[in-house]
């Protein structure tokens, strides 16, 4: 059975992050941008991230330019941007692809496991989230109208 633990993948740092090393940890997965209408999420997963932190909970964000061009920044601007307008601490992965050829194999994954409305495959948007138990399966996929805030009792359930 594979798990997220069978991937590697690659931080804003250019640094390899196996995420087997993230096993007895749960994770919300999201992909995110910096010039969305969700934007503002970031401090909702940065809060979420702060109130379980010390619990084995984890946000793992993964910037993503395919909604609307709406990551353009290289590494280190997407890093300040996060830090400078949401606080945000968590750990932000490489710019990724969530769809299409080029589509992260880890979200290829991801989205197997939890399919979206209708049971389709594909991300729809920026901010969608997927909740990861520690054993390291995908739990629920989360859309991108989903708050940080309301997944919190989703969390708490696996802490």
């Amino acid at each position: 059975m594979t798990t997220i633990a069978d991937f590697t993948v690659t931080t804003n740092r250019g640094e390899e992050l196996d995420l087997s090393s993230k096993k007895g940890t749960v994770l919300l997965v999201v992909n995110t941008a910096s010039k969305c209408g969700f934007t503002p999420q970031y401090d909702g997963l940065e809060a979420v991230f702060q109130q379980f932190k010390d619990k084995d909970f984890e946000v793992l964000g993964f910037p993503c330019n395919q909604f609307g061009a709406q990551e353009p920044g290289n590494a280190d601007e997407i890093a300040e941007f996060c830090k400078v307008n949401f606080g945000v601490t968590f750990p932000l992965m490489a710019k990724i692809d969530v769809n299409g050829p080029d589509a992260s194999p880890l979200y290829d994954w991801m989205k197997g496991e939890a399919k979206g409305l209708m049971g389709s495959t594909g991300i729809k948007w920026n901010f969608t989230k997927f909740l990861i138990n520690r054993e390291g399966e995908v739990v629920k996929r989360f859309g991108p109208q989903d708050k940080p805030e309301a997944i919190a009792k989703h969390i708490e359930r696996l802490l």
